[in-house]
């Protein structure tokens, strides 16, 4: 069928032209587990139908990195409708954390076996967030009447936080990689943060 005909071509033409494209490795002296968490707070809000309270749903965004290398990535509508910013901030740096909490216990025993170097062996590793209110909801010890609300499964990882496994850290939105899975991006920024994700220019930043 001739549809089917031009999505081939489509394909191929995407093929030769990004040939030389792809993830770029570098080696490390110590490998880093780190992960990146965002939100798109209500974004699809006077964009679709405003009656469908799909349309007031929160956007997840979330990757994950060993050795500067993406190696988990995820970007979905969260199921819970937040209703503030923080909250949706919150609920993506929660899901992410059921990604990087297995991962860093895996990264841990596959260590101890081959005897390299990582970070999960001396320092928690570390989820970066640009919301200070949901780094702070994951930094506190207890519940605030502002937060309460947010249902329990969403703070099971605070125990891991309070062992210094993970480390919940505040970063500009401008260095947040995972702003990339949530909303569409002007050209500058999505090729400025695309480069650093794939490997294409250094990553040396102190976040």
């Amino acid at each position: 069928m001739k549809i089917h005909e031009d999505a081939v071509k489509r394909i191929v033409r995407y093929l030769i032209g990004t040939v030389d494209k792809g993830l770029i490795f570098r080696p490390q002296d110590e490998i880093v587990l780190e992960a990146f968490a965002d939100a798109d707070f209500a974004g699809l809000w006077n964009v679709e139908d405003a009656q469908d309270p799909t349309c007031v749903k929160s956007r997840t965004g979330y990757l994950i990195r060993l050795g500067k290398v993406p190696v988990i990535w995820k970007s979905k509508l969260q199921t819970l409708i937040a209703v503030s910013t923080m909250e949706a901030e919150y609920v993506s740096l929660s899901m992410c954390m059921r990604e990087l909490i297995p991962l860093r216990r895996l990264l841990k025993e596959v260590q101890e076996v081959l005897k390299f170097k990582s970070s999960v062996s001396s320092t928690a590793c570390t989820l970066f967030e640009d919301n200070q209110g949901a780094v702070a909801l994951a930094n506190v010890p207890k519940m605030t009447p502002r937060s309460k609300h947010i249902a329990i499964p969403y703070h099971f990882f605070r125990e891991h936080v309070r062992k210094n496994e993970v480390e919940v850290r505040h970063i500009s939105t401008d260095k947040q990689l995972a702003d990339l899975l949530t909303k569409g991006l002007v050209e500058a920024k999505f090729e400025g943060l695309r480069d650093k994700l794939m490997g294409w220019c250094e990553d040396n930043e102190e976040y």
